[in-house]
């Protein structure tokens, strides 16, 4: 067992590792064989509370730190991540149950957003605008919100810590993360120990480790913070929603997704299919752009089919640890309760099971599904697994409709011969992302990443992280004299 979930099992607030006061311990099992991880105190109310009192402390000095001295720090935390990386991730295989593939597709990105992290630091520029009153000079300001609470998930949690954390800090604020009970090192500790070795003062990042069952609502009602960066469900995106705007903080929330990949009539069906198979399987479809619904026009329909579920036969499920290994464990028993509570609910719906996988503890085998009635409640929800549903369309109309028919608009693709055919599709759905001949599952550092709908408000990456972490500031000085009417 890697020496991190010994080492990094604790708190880490105002720059000191310590245990948590709770009465009772989050248990960090592995998912694949249910091996005892990490054993970790919960922190109390009373920690959330020492950790943005830390955060703040912290913050104002950093703010006004020199950017070039800032972005130094990122650049140590990079070469870091880039020095350890086969430790973490051994440390990602074994907490999230994420393949070898997945491990290294997740660590190639959080390198690549901490690499725009390091030039984000200098992006925020001021701006003189013109007035209507003489010899009045309009300034304004990009200034760091403060203090920014972050939530992050189980399934990319080591990207998804660092895809708002260091743009966060890169901007001059401070930080307090609060990762999933599944993921605590790789979300939370992990995250922290890389940027206190990279230099990071200490009180600028703090992790708590915790439960909602002890602390309530108190990380995002907290007065400290000014904005709350949620990843996760779209249930629970809505509470955080409901409680920031009652406490007049800015949320940003990236939430759940139901993508669909279309596959149109004159389409490389050998590449539609390998884009489906990856955007519906890719870390056992534990991804929010995964591609839930796959839609194939009819005149394709049988040759598509017969090969998607050809290469979905072929995937190898087992011991994550495995190089060979596609799709390993699903992040926990109830997650793979539910699952199985899906195939059961399709067939029983009167759906076919062209592939019918089983379930071996927290392993679910691929399925594929189809002729699920187009009234089907699973059609326009989100199936966090390895379920593909295959919905045969005629036209193009036909799949708009079908593809915008959910609740849900994060990303998606279609694959065509011909590209701005694709473009013209792509503008009729009711989406914040989608892709012409590729694959749905896409983040990329500098292109805005969020959804519409029940996917979340607001956007990171890039200018927009900046947008989300920084506020405006107007100050206007008046040369000479200006006139008052008494």
């Amino acid at each position: 067992m890697s020496s991190y979930f010994t080492d990094l099992a604790q708190q880490y607030i105002d720059g000191e590792w310590r245990p948590g006061t709770g009465s009772w311990d989050i248990i960090d099992f592995s998912p694949y064989d249910d091996e005892k991880l990490a054993s970790i105190t919960i922190a109390t109310v009373d920690e959330v509370d020492e950790a943005y009192q830390a955060a703040a402390r912290a913050q104002k000095a950093w703010a006004a730190t020199n950017a070039y001295a800032r972005r130094g720090v990122f650049e140590k935390a990079l070469r870091l991540i880039e020095e350890r990386e086969q430790e973490i991730a051994d440390v990602i295989i074994a907490e999230l149950g994420g393949t070898r593939l997945k491990a290294a597709f997740e660590l190639h990105l959080a390198k690549e957003f901490l690499r725009e992290s390091i030039n984000l630091a200098l992006r925020p520029e001021g701006r003189i605008l013109p007035s209507p009153v003489d010899g009045k000079e309009n300034r304004l300001y990009r200034v760091p919100v403060g203090v920014v609470g972050v939530i992050s998930p189980f399934n990319f949690p080591f990207l998804l810590s660092i895809k708002s954390v260091a743009p966060a800090l890169a901007l001059g604020n401070a930080v307090v993360l609060k990762p999933h009970q599944n993921t605590p090192i790789v979300g939370g500790s992990l995250v922290a120990k890389i940027f206190e070795d990279a230099g990071l003062p200490g009180g600028l990042l703090n992790v708590v480790i915790t439960d909602i069952a002890e602390i309530g609502d108190a990380f995002i009602e907290h007065p400290v913070p000014k904005v709350i960066s949620f990843t996760g469900s779209d249930k629970v995106g809505r509470h955080v929603a409901t409680v920031c705007a009652a406490n007049f903080k800015r949320s940003v929330l990236e939430l759940g997704g139901n993508s669909a990949l279309v596959v149109l009539d004159d389409a490389d069906i050998d590449y539609a299919v390998d884009a489906a198979v990856f955007s519906r399987y890719v870390h056992q479809g534990q991804v929010c752009m995964a591609a839930n619904r796959v839609l194939v026009d009819r005149s394709v329909a049988d040759e598509f089919t017969e090969k998607f579920v050809a290469k979905v036969r072929t995937l190898k499920v087992g011991d994550p640890r495995d190089p060979e290994t596609v799709i390993g464990p699903v992040i926990n028993s109830s997650q793979a309760d539910a699952l199985s509570g899906v195939v059961e609910q399709a067939l029983a719906e009167g759906a076919t099971a062209l592939v019918h996988g089983t379930r071996r503890d927290n392993l679910v085998e691929p399925s594929v599904l189809t002729g699920l009635p187009a009234d089907s409640a699973l059609l326009r929800q989100e199936v966090f697994g390895p379920i593909a549903f295959l919905i045969p369309f005629e036209g193009e109309e036909e799949a708009v409709r079908l593809v915008n028919d959910t609740p849900y608009g994060l990303s998606g693709a279609v694959h065509t011969g011909d590209i701005e055919r694709g473009v013209a599709f792509a503008k009729q759905i009711d989406t914040g992302m989608f892709h012409v001949n590729d694959g749905t599952v896409h983040d990329e550092p500098l292109v805005p990443f969020g959804g519409e709908k029940h996917s979340g408000i607001g956007r990171l990456n890039g200018d927009t992280s900046a947008d989300s972490f920084t506020t405006l500031k107007w100050i206007s000085v008046q040369h000479g004299r200006s006139g008052f009417p008494f």
